[in-house]
């Protein structure tokens, strides 16, 4: 079944614009939303705990608040803090607020999906999620364009739910690129399937497997990490560009033929048995507990096994070789390094 995809014409940005909207957190997706929203001319308050970002809204030009003010003060209320960080959050600063016709938004369906949030029966439940990171959101927004959207309404209390979720797209630019429906059990499942088995844990695991078998084959470990790491970028950038038929066109017939016989040998029907599990683990609601049992004992696992992949021989190579390559945007290892000490 093909998707509905939703453009500026289905939306009435009015809808949005007659509202004070709080945008709750103010990190890759708050600063993004709240910008967008306040350049689009809706009314826009950041809720934010104390910290630096507090400063750094009120730089940029936002009415900053504490979070139970900016969700009594807001008829539409954006959670984008972390998704264990948001129960408790909803409960001591939101949930106090939330008088009826009033919408309650998120960027992500794990709280609503899995039940850690669980909103009155009078208010608006919706979700917008753009389909990138927060950065890529407001420079595409600044420049003219916009970035995908998913859309999913969990609770139409007002009847007007879904068009307010549309007016909000277009307020930070989503329905210039285009605004995708979904559910919030789709979007919640998906998303953490793609991240366990894919885009995160899968890529980190072949990568460092991949590294691991040629260092123990008695390779220089500067040259595994050439092969097997650092050109990882070169091929997914084919691939998000134009397809893996793209990424195939691009390569050389050595590297197509090679990939196209040995790769199924690596993704095995056993990997595929073992990603169905881990799809079942997601659906059922067994990872959902065990990360909000983690954050509620203390994350002692979550911490072991993060400073685990920080102390991988990949890590301290990669250091040395990036320290090479002066067109590399520092950022975000410096981001890491500092977090580090």
């Amino acid at each position: 079944m093909n998707a509905k995809i939703y453009y500026d014409q289905d939306a009435n940005l009015a809808m949005i614009q007659s509202r004070t909207v709080a945008v709750i957190g103010y990190g890759s997706q708050g600063h993004a939303h709240a910008l967008n929203l306040r350049d689009s001319g809706v009314p826009v308050v950041v809720g934010i705990r104390a910290g630096a970002s507090r400063e750094r809204a009120r730089r940029d030009g936002l009415e900053v608040m504490d979070v139970d003010q900016a969700a009594a003060k807001a008829d539409v209320i954006m959670i984008l803090a972390p998704d264990h960080v948001q129960p408790d959050l909803y409960r001591e600063s939101i949930e106090p607020h939330l008088s009826a016709g009033k919408a309650l938004a998120f960027a992500h369906g794990f709280a609503i999906h899995f039940g850690e949030i669980v909103p009155p029966k009078d208010v608006d439940v919706f979700m917008i999620a753009p389909k990138a990171p927060g950065h890529l959101v407001r420079r595409l927004y600044r420049e003219g364009q916009g970035t995908p959207c998913l859309l999913a309404v969990f609770q139409d209390a007002t009847g007007h739910c879904r068009e307010l979720a549309m007016a909000y797209a277009a307020g930070i630019g989503g329905t210039r690129a285009g605004v995708i429906e979904t559910t919030f059990k789709e979007e919640t499942e998906t998303d953490l399937f793609g991240e366990q088995t894919v885009l995160c844990g899968g890529i980190a695991s072949l990568i460092t497997s991949g590294f691991e078998t040629l260092v123990n084959a008695g390779y220089q470990p500067e040259i595994a990490y050439f092969e097997t790491l650092h050109e990882m970028k070169l091929i997914v950038d084919l691939i998000y560009e134009g397809g893996i038929g793209a990424m195939w066109y691009s390569v050389s017939d050595t590297a197509e033929y090679g990939g196209l016989t040995v790769g199924p040998s690596i993704v095995t029907d056993a990997t595929r048995a073992r990603m169905r599990e881990v799809l079942a683990l997601i659906q059922d609601g067994t990872f959902a507990r065990e990360w909000m049992a983690e954050n509620r004992q203390g994350r002692h696992r979550f911490t072991e096994l993060r400073e685990k992949a920080k102390s991988h021989p990949i890590e301290a190579v990669g250091r040395d070789l990036r320290a090479m390559m002066s067109w590399l945007r520092p950022s975000v290892e410096e981001e890491v390094a500092e977090e580090s000490r």
